[in-house]
């Protein structure tokens, strides 16, 4: 994927939930003065329900953007969701070889773009979106890491484990593997998987996440992906942050100590990085996705290396 160069492009787009005006004109005024040039497509403000636009009017956005060729990368305004609606159109558009690779980013529902991405072979970053560009401004360092990865400038994350205090957050698996690394968001990889659109091949590095799920319905897709035989193929794994849900439960101390147990209980033999700072928290670290790396855990800190 081109890095991006100072004035390109970058289209500013709401594929799923409605977006609060303030964070999409506080991320325009960010990416000017980091000297890049927002352009907010035509229905980013809008609403249908719950949505910022039919299917169709989002639809239309994205394909608007995919089109132009000045259009270098595509900014998703938030989450929520709705994106799942847009794939088999964009799934068409881009298979047509019409358009060019684009920088995506974005998380969260975004995690179902991020996956039709990955199937065509395009790049892609997983990080926070308007709100953070917004309220941040182009002092801040989350902004500037993102920038830096678009731009080029970084080729190796390092993050944090035991992020959240949680003891079992600290239950990292040390070694190192090399694969792409792929997914986002839990529950919208689970609803992919079985489709086109599934992230998880073998040899990746799986990136999980989740919000306001309740720690059963996070083993449940787990237990998902292990029966499905994706979850023994991988060759590394990144448990995100899990957040705004009830603990404990009847069954686990926390959301940590579940996913520990059952990582330890399916006789993982590939390096886990666990409790990262990458989720729906304030200091979501931006990670490049759909490009093959090498994770290395040690203990206290993950590094994905792309110059492989």
């Amino acid at each position: 994927m081109r890095p991006l160069l100072p004035g390109d492009k970058v289209a500013i787009v709401s594929p799923a939930s409605v977006i609060n005006p303030d964070y999409v004109s506080g991320a325009v005024e960010t990416l000017a003065a980091m000297w890049l040039r927002p352009e907010v497509k035509a229905n980013v403000l809008g609403h249908s329900g719950s949505f910022s636009g039919t299917a169709d009017e989002r639809v239309a956005d994205l394909t608007d953007a995919l089109l132009d060729p000045d259009v270098k990368c595509i900014l998703c305004s938030r989450g929520g969701y709705g994106c799942v609606h847009l794939l088999p159109q964009l799934d068409r558009l881009i298979s047509s070889g019409e358009v060019a690779p684009k920088w995506l980013v974005g998380f969260s529902d975004v995690s179902a773009l991020h996956a039709l991405w990955r199937k065509h072979g395009w790049e892609s970053v997983h990080s926070s979106m308007t709100k953070q560009l917004a309220l941040g401004g182009p002092d801040d360092p989350l902004n500037h890491e993102l920038i830096d990865i678009l731009e080029g400038r970084i080729s190796s994350i390092s993050l944090p484990t035991g992020f959240s205090g949680s003891p079992a957050g600290m239950s990292s698996r040390q070694g190192s593997a090399r694969g792409m690394v792929t997914g986002g968001n839990l529950a919208v990889i689970g609803g992919l998987i079985g489709t086109p659109y599934n992230p998880v091949i073998p040899g990746s590095i799986l990136l999980i996440e989740d919000i306001a799920e309740p720690i059963y319905k996070v083993e449940r897709i787990l237990w998902q992906l292990r029966l499905a035989g994706l979850f023994d193929s991988l060759s590394g794994m990144i448990v995100g942050a899990f957040t705004d849900y009830k603990a404990p439960s009847r069954d686990h101390e926390d959301m940590y100590s579940m996913i520990d147990s059952f990582i330890r209980n399916s006789g993982v033999t590939f390096p886990v990085a666990m409790d990262v700072p990458v989720g729906h928290i304030d200091s979501n670290r931006p990670v490049i996705l759909n490009r093959e790396a090498r994770l290395t855990v040690t203990p206290g800190q993950a590094t994905l290396d792309y110059n492989v």
